[in-house]
């Protein structure tokens, strides 16, 4: 990607998952090695007050995860990163503690994911807007500090299951 944007038919559909309401995991398995990057696009709400997604690679729950992150919602901002955790904490769904019907849309970019290289290094972009009196922005960057090739994503909720409505589009960038 090389700071260009990829044109439109260079994506081609992976796999697709709907939530349950009785599950917070979504995985996405037997990923194919033959694309340059992956994309994650998703639109979501949990049951719970926690909306965290948490992201984990083959099957990984090793320390072997960071994130560096910013956000705003207009009024306040802030910064922060963590490093040494068990899956990277990088995405985020509203809650039914946000207005009704309100849900969050994510763009998860995972870079070089077949490279056996380098480490595998994740671009998101995470929005909300609650009906229009309130919201927030946050982009986040993650690390998976492997050289192995992904295979599989799990997305994990903080706690709580994703909503029937929710929506998650895996895409191989060419």
């Amino acid at each position: 990607m090389s700071g260009h944007l990829a044109a439109p038919n260079s994506y081609a559909s992976i796999a697709t998952a709907t939530g349950t309401g009785s599950s917070g995991v979504i995985t996405f398995s037997s990923i194919p090695s033959t694309y340059t990057h992956l994309q994650i696009r998703s639109i979501g709400r949990g049951t719970s007050g926690s909306t965290s997604i948490r992201i984990t690679v083959n099957s990984d729950t090793g320390s072997n995860y960071a994130r560096h992150y910013m956000y705003g919602d207009g009024a306040t901002a802030g910064a922060g990163n963590s490093t040494s955790q068990t899956g990277a904490d990088i995405a985020y769904t509203s809650s039914s503690t946000d207005l009704s019907n309100t849900y969050t849309a994510n763009i998860i970019d995972i870079l070089d994911y077949a490279n056996t290289s380098k480490y595998k290094t994740f671009r998101v972009l995470t929005g909300l807007d609650v009906n229009g009196s309130g919201g927030y922005i946050q982009p986040t960057s993650g690390l998976w500090q492997s050289t192995t090739a992904i295979s599989t994503l799990t997305l994990t909720l903080g706690a709580g299951s994703y909503t029937t409505a929710s929506q998650f589009a895996l895409y191989g960038i060419k």
